[in-house]
């Protein structure tokens, strides 16, 4: 059971923190459909691909102490900053848990906005589309996200650079 905790435990340590919920659903997301070893199941919601239990996950994370999660005020909203706490790091030392993590991609997720997550993490949602209808359906579910051809096309390179 607690495998799962530690995978995700894992890429959090491998980014280094993570702010923002979105983001961390997105990366995590993202690091599925390129075959890394998490096994939530997700569904589309507002946002795209959005996963409860690891919403759960998450909370249990936090309140075994393993993870930090910290409340910012931004502006106009509230954000999310999410670190291994040294509990978290010894519970990583105990773990057996593999995640054939390549950091870089991790990392590069981190750098992104999450705007630009969610479009990618929405490109794959439907990857067993065409391209063009990858596109279009990108255009439908996401109207008020105003994605341009530009943001597509730059997702699209994105994605080509981390699956290879």
């Amino acid at each position: 059971m607690l495998d799962n905790h530690a995978k995700l435990v894992k890429v959090i340590a491998a980014a280094d923190g993570i702010v923002g919920r979105k983001k961390l659903q997105k990366i995590i997301y993202i690091l599925k459909k390129l075959g890394l070893p998490f096994e939530e199941k997700y569904t589309f919601y507002f946002y795209g691909p959005y996963s409860e239990e690891l919403s759960l996950q998450i909370e249990e994370l936090t309140n075994l102490g393993f993870v930090s999660e910290v409340k910012e005020k931004k502006s106009n909203y509230y954000q999310y900053r999410y670190q291994v706490t040294d509990q978290g790091q010894e519970f990583l030392e105990h773990s057996l848990a593999e995640v054939p993590l390549v950091e870089s991609v991790v990392r590069d997720m981190k750098e992104q906005s999450s705007r630009f997550l969610e479009l990618v993490a929405t490109m794959l949602y439907f990857d067993h589309l065409p391209k063009e209808e990858v596109e279009q359906k990108v255009l439908e579910v996401k109207k008020k996200s105003n994605y341009t051809t530009e943001d597509m096309e730059e997702a699209w390179n994105f994605i080509g650079k981390i699956t290879h």
